[in-house]
């Protein structure tokens, strides 16, 4: 797979397995990385690149962030 149709070589969004469930009568859930993607440079689509797949068949794409620059130290 080539990375021709994408603007960066850097992924633009992570993908989760998201599981949900109760505790203590309390909706939670639980996000496990489980790959990335890269949005096309049209906005019409993305390269999804998967290491697992999900159990329940959920998986959510999620705008990756800057990371913060770590503190340089003295």
């Amino acid at each position: 797979m080539s990375n021709d149709d994408t603007t960066s070589k850097r992924p633009t969004h992570s993908a989760y397995s998201v599981r949900e469930y109760t505790r203590n009568g309390e909706k939670k859930a639980d996000w496990t990385t489980i790959g990335v993607a890269w949005a096309h440079q049209d906005g019409e689509g993305f390269d999804i690149v998967l290491e697992a797949l999900p159990v329940n068949g959920r998986i959510a794409l999620r705008r990756r962030k800057a990371r913060p620059a770590q503190a340089k130290r003295d």
